[in-house]
């Protein structure tokens, strides 16, 4: 489609630029019908066809004279709906979402203002606000000291004990981002956002904490003590000082454990020594711990030996002194019958004793008025069978 003109210059000849016609012609180009195949397409039909299609767009306003000619024109009414349409994305673009075990720290123009815990939340869109995500439930751990990377080995760790010792120390802590939203009393902001604005490199800095503890703690006690009985006091009181340090710092961590992995001696030679030493001990307080449990199990059978010992003499003494009554009392009823008759409790008495003394002996004893002449027929073999039978009843 050829330009026209619109604006009553009829006959100029001029494009829609205010130029000339490519080829000074007039106005047309022959209706295009004279194109060939390897002629390129008119620039002037494009750009009236984009004309056409800004107009039905954004149609504007004619003025008097056929200003029409001046291009498309915007009215107020979709001017405003465009900004409206900005200002809505502009917004929208201020929501964001916080996962569980994250924090997210809101700054206006790069000062702090606020922290947001897990859900959906909305902030004044960049420019004025941004938001700084992080995660506050991650555990992290920390070699110290840190592992070669080459050997897969730990460098060596030596520290001076308060014996003027040198002991190879390693230990991990796990350390994480403090999960406070509301700043402490004396802080002036959240734990996530001192971590963020108070700190720059959080690993040096657990680090060279964690070393400076270890060393002042194991530089207050002995070898001994920190390579066997006090290695969870040793570590305990690291963490504590670790904590308050990072607490000074007001970086925002967290130390939630402190392990040592390591605490013996620098060279092969004192380690096989220490190690006999730990051997020895071990071995003095297996001796101690069966010394003290045959203790307890000898004591108590002794003391029950004692006491049954005790009860018996106690039931001794009280059966000889009930003996001893009986026979005082038997006495007397024999004093009393003997003062009644004489003789006959004379004679009863040495009856009764010849028969105590004489009865458990096996002899016939035969009078010599019983006869002579003639051997009296003693059946001996019965005798001692119920003598025999007598004594075993």
């Amino acid at each position: 489609m050829p330009w026209q003109d619109n604006s009553g210059n009829k006959g100029s000849g001029r494009g829609p630029w205010g130029q000339p016609p490519r080829n000074g012609s007039g106005g047309n180009n022959n209706g295009g019908g004279n194109r060939g195949g390897s002629e390129p397409p008119d620039l002037e039909e494009l750009l009236q066809a984009s004309r056409q299609r800004l107009k039905r767009a954004f149609p504007g306003r004619g003025g008097r004279g056929g200003g029409g000619g001046r291009g498309p024109q915007m009215n107020k009414s979709v001017f405003g709906l465009a900004a409206a349409g900005v200002l809505g994305l502009w917004l929208f673009s201020g929501i964001y979402q916080v996962a569980p075990g994250e924090l997210a720290v809101v700054t206006t123009f790069g000062d702090y203002d606020d922290v947001s815990g897990p859900g959906l939340h909305w902030h004044i869109p960049s420019p004025i606000q941004a938001v700084r995500k992080e995660p506050v439930l991650d555990v992290r751990d920390m070699n110290i000291p840190a592992s070669d990377r080459r050997s897969g080995t730990l460098s060596p760790g030596l520290m001076l004990t308060g014996d003027k010792n040198i002991v190879d120390i390693a230990f991990t802590v796990q350390w994480r981002i403090k999960s406070d939203v509301i700043a402490t009393e004396g802080q002036d902001m959240p734990g996530v956002a001192q971590y963020l604005f108070n700190i720059d490199e959080p690993e040096a800095l657990v680090r060279m904490t964690g070393e400076a503890a270890m060393r002042e703690v194991v530089g207050r006690n002995t070898l001994d003590f920190v390579q066997t009985d006090g290695r969870l006091d040793v570590a305990q009181q690291s963490e504590e000082l670790m904590q308050t340090a990072l607490d000074s710092y007001r970086s925002g961590i967290q130390i939630e454990r402190v392990n040592m992995t390591l605490a013996e001696p620098p060279t092969n030679e004192v380690n096989e020594a220490f190690r006999d030493v730990q051997a020895a001990e071990q071995n003095q307080a297996t001796v101690i711990q069966n010394a003290r449990q045959y203790t307890n199990q000898v004591v108590p059978e002794a003391r029950g030996q004692a006491q049954r010992i005790l009860e018996e003499a106690g039931a001794y003494a009280a059966e000889r002194t009930a003996d001893a009554r009986g026979q005082a009392a038997r006495f007397d009823e024999i004093y009393v019958e003997y003062a009644r008759a004489p003789e006959v409790t004379r004679q009863r008495m040495y009856l009764e004793t010849v028969e105590r003394v004489l009865g458990d002996m096996d002899k016939v004893i035969i009078d010599q008025d019983a006869g002579s002449g003639v051997v009296p027929y003693l059946p001996l073999n019965e005798l001692r069978s119920q003598r025999g039978e007598t004594g075993n009843e």
